[in-house]
């Protein structure tokens, strides 16, 4: 099946009412479409994002983070709707000019740094920390792969997984060419991770939790529901490293924060505090 009935016309017009489920999250042009400041809590990192994978990368590292006793890198994390446009509020694109989650300000006294896009706001935490880098000598492995991720998964997201769940209409085109791509990838970590227990041989860091994210959500059914679509069972290397780091309760708590759909037992809207997690998620918050 094609799609032979659009003809592209001389010059291209934005038509707001294109694009699907998630046509109010883009626009051809940048900076705010109102004035919006952000909250801010009392801690030093101030997180504004929402529970897509690109956000859960980062929450995950702070709660490891946490769980590696780096009290240090206690966080405020607030929502950001992108449904709902707050990603386009002048507080947010002052601190994300791209108008994308997950943005981070990192608060000593007077002194705040803005931090964007997630391979970024990872990067700079693991610095600061001294966490999750993988071994001196293996570094330039652990960047490559977390780099690898940044540049691999706009395939399988705007890629494979608009066309696929997203779009306004099925095309076999763009969902072959794409679910092609997104195989391609996931064997890609299956011949590695079949020599490798990590991304990075023993060692836990960055780029597994960046991976993960995206594609070991994805060998566990949780995106698109595509696992039977892209048969992602076959890559066996690829679930038995995820389940091991879906298992890590510094994962599962990650997977909350700023989540603002699903099961209301997973769904902790803002986190402040450790105790949120057994206090404030929905599921608490609708019994009080």
């Amino acid at each position: 099946m094609t799609d032979d009935t659009y003809a592209p016309p001389e010059v291209w017009t934005w038509d707001r009412e294109n694009g699907g489920e998630f046509a109010k999250t883009n626009r051809p042009i940048a900076g705010p479409t109102h004035d919006r400041p952000l909250d801010s809590g009392r801690h030093p990192f101030q997180l504004y994002s929402l529970a897509t994978p690109n956000g859960v990368k980062v929450t995950i590292l702070f709660e490891e983070l946490l769980e590696a006793g780096e009290t240090g890198a206690e966080y405020d994390a607030w929502p950001i709707r992108i449904g709902d446009g707050e990603q386009f509020g002048s507080g947010f694109v002052e601190i994300n000019p791209n108008s994308k989650i997950p943005a981070l300000l990192d608060v000593w006294g007077e002194q705040s740094v803005r931090i964007f896009e997630s391979g970024a706001i990872m990067l700079h935490l693991a610095e600061k920390f001294g966490r999750f880098l993988g071994p001196d000598g293996k570094r330039p492995e652990m960047l490559s792969w977390l780099f690898w991720q940044m540049g691999s998964a706009p395939f399988l997201g705007g890629g494979f997984g608009h066309f696929y769940a997203y779009a306004p209409e099925k095309l076999r085109y763009p969902i072959d060419r794409y679910a092609m791509e997104a195989k391609r990838q996931m064997d890609v970590l299956d011949r590695h991770l079949a020599d490798n227990r990590y991304m990075v041989g023993e060692d836990y860091t960055i780029a597994d939790m960046a991976i993960w994210a995206w594609y070991g959500q994805l060998a566990l059914g949780r995106l698109y529901d595509a696992a039977t679509f892209l048969d992602v069972k076959t890559y066996t290397s690829v679930t038995r490293w995820a389940r091991e780091i879906d298992a890590r309760p510094a994962v599962t708590r990650g997977r909350m924060v700023n989540r603002t759909f699903g099961e209301p037992s997973m769904q902790l809207h803002e986190r402040h505090s450790a105790a949120d997690f057994e206090t404030a998620t929905e599921d608490r918050r609708a019994a009080e």
